[in-house]
């Protein structure tokens, strides 16, 4: 098991590894369709992930899992890949990239919200804060509204996906929590059925594209570095940090992204969407420090 400071620097790394997929999905955009590009990528992922996952003792879980366990892998996969991803490429495809990811950054706060109605646990004085804490901050980022018909369809996809990547976190917790499975199977299968649906919409919608080199490359880096090794490499370090520590690591996109998006994309960062992006973190934070004690 390696020390706190080493998985702390691992978990870090790849926060790193994340943020830049933001920037390759964003120059990829310019020849390739949102979903096909996402199903591209995470069904390469799957690939690279299944003879792993079929390993001793892997290939004998599978013959184990009971019907009740392929719904919550197969729904969670869904959720997680085909939705959230997929409305993450096709929001990218007409916001910045430093605005999806304050978007997404609500997730948080959706979870929270969504556990009134179907957990029925009431949020703590400091959580609702954090929520007051992340709507400001959304609306200092915006204000004032004045965007582009685009942009709005692009703030109507993330938010779908925003709720999407809320329900397949509360069920991705339950499914880590309750089923006994390893992260590997879990992983493995939900996304498996997840990319495989999202290439089959992409392929549908937009057709296939014609694979530059570059394309390739782009495909290829994001599927098994930024994915099947990121993804793998996290949750090793999740044996050695607690669920706080690695919210706070993986809360450092929200930096590194705006960072990474004026160096190689040109998109600007005034001083107000900074104190918009650093107060809805600050909220977003203050929600999940509470939920995770």
């Amino acid at each position: 098991m390696p020390s706190r400071l080493a998985a702390s620097l691992q978990a870090l790394f790849v926060t790193f590894l994340w943020a830049t997929s933001w920037v390759l999905i964003k120059i990829g955009l310019k020849d390739l369709p949102a979903l096909t590009f996402a199903g591209l990528r995470y069904t390469l992922a799957f690939l690279c992930l299944l003879p792993f996952a079929l390993r001793p003792p892997g290939h004998a879980t599978w013959r184990s899992l009971t019907r009740k366990q392929w719904r919550d892998l197969i729904v969670l996969g869904l959720l997680l890949y085909t939705v959230t991803q997929g409305a993450q490429f096709l929001g990218l495809a007409y916001l910045p990239a430093v605005t999806v990811s304050l978007l997404l950054n609500l997730t948080t706060v959706v979870v929270t919200l969504l556990g009134i109605v179907w957990l029925a646990e009431r949020p703590t004085a400091l959580q609702w804060v954090g929520v007051a804490l992340s709507v400001a901050g959304v609306l200092t980022f915006f204000y004032p509204v004045a965007l582009p018909a685009a942009q709005w369809f692009g703030l109507s996809v993330v938010g779908v996906g925003v709720l999407g990547n809320a329900v397949s976190a509360s069920l991705g917790r339950r499914v880590n929590r309750d089923s006994g499975l390893s992260p590997l199977i879990i992983t493995t299968v939900s996304m498996g059925f997840g990319a495989v649906a999202l290439l089959a919409a992409g392929v549908i919608t937009q057709g296939w594209p014609r694979l530059s080199p570059l394309n390739l490359i782009f495909i290829g880096w994001l599927a098994v570095v930024n994915t099947a090794f990121a993804f793998t490499l996290w949750n090793h370090t999740q044996r050695t940090l607690t669920a706080l520590e690695s919210s706070i690591l993986n809360s450092t996109m929200l930096i590194q992204i705006p960072v990474l998006a004026w160096l190689f994309l040109g998109e600007p960062v005034t001083p107000q969407k900074i104190v918009g992006m650093a107060v809805a973190g600050v909220g977003a934070l203050v929600v999940q420090v509470r939920q995770l004690k």
